[in-house]
């Protein structure tokens, strides 16, 4: 009988806390990214809200969830860098002294190489991401989702059930505005505040006349905005220009130009998420 008593130490001892909140407890705020479908510029938001906050001079991670898709790296010109691994974990990858990366992209042996991974194996490299890699004391962690409410948002949303906030992306098309309309449930649903929508792509400014030309027409995203209560924190134009410093891998170089009108109505988006801090 005696054998089978547990000792007096082990019932005093506390359990040990799951790796991933110990690892997380150090950044104030997570914030996902979340489009209701593909081709929106979830991203094209994602990275840029993490540099313009870095410039501000913030504390900022980024991890790219996408793992069928990764762009991150390609969006910071860092496709052929690979993280280092020392006794704190996997190390991201810097962009800026105040500003890392991961992705998964990172781990690829060619950039052409597909991801053929089920369900199981994709939650197993998200939640290693956010316990594994060595992100320090951050102020903001900007998680880039894939589109969807599938498998890798309720992943993230599961592991950390405190996420401080989510941005929705979509453009002015109805097919757009149908998904990002079920990503405002989902978000609902597993209680993470709604910070605001942003209208990407919303026009095209003539390069001749200066005026703007509604290539997905309007409406909807107010729409949406009215029916959920929820704010519209920027209307961003289609900008070839933007699109070429994803290319080149300059979007920070870009941020600090200033150059366009995109990057102008951009700063409504960062300011939002900005105030996420000054709220307990």
């Amino acid at each position: 009988m005696t054998d089978k008593v547990q000792p007096l130490e082990s019932i005093s001892k506390k359990p040990e806390e799951p790796k991933i909140v110990v690892n997380l407890r150090r950044i104030k705020r997570k914030i996902m990214i979340m489009s209701g479908k593909g081709g929106v510029g979830k991203s094209t938001i994602a990275a840029n809200l993490a540099a313009g906050l870095a410039l501000r001079g913030y504390r900022v991670g980024l991890l790219d969830c996408d793992i069928h898709g990764p762009t991150i790296p390609t969006i910071f010109g860092l496709e052929s860098e690979r993280p280092n691994v020392n006794e704190e974990g996997i190390l991201p990858i810097q962009v800026l002294p105040n500003l890392s990366v991961m992705s998964v992209g990172f781990l690829l042996e060619n950039k052409d190489s597909p991801i053929i991974w089920r369900g199981p194996a994709k939650m197993g490299a998200i939640k290693q991401f956010l316990e594994e890699v060595s992100w320090g004391e951050l102020d903001f962690l900007i998680i880039d989702l894939p589109p969807g409410t599938g498998d890798e948002p309720l992943s993230v949303a599961q592991l950390i059930p405190n996420c401080d906030g989510s941005v929705l992306v979509t453009t002015p098309q109805d097919v757009a505005l149908i998904s990002v309309r079920k990503s405002i449930k989902f978000s609902e649903k597993l209680k993470v505040p709604i910070i605001g929508l942003v209208d990407n792509m919303h026009g095209l400014i003539c390069p001749h006349c200066g005026k703007p030309i509604e290539v997905f027409g309007t409406g909807g995203v107010e729409k949406a905005s009215k029916d959920f209560n929820i704010p519209i924190l920027a209307r961003l134009p289609i900008e070839p220009r933007v699109a070429e410093m994803e290319d080149k891998g300059t979007i920070v170089q870009g941020l600090l130009e200033h150059s366009t009108e995109w990057q102008k109505n951009f700063e409504a988006v960062i300011t939002a998420v900005e105030k996420t801090l000054q709220e307990e």
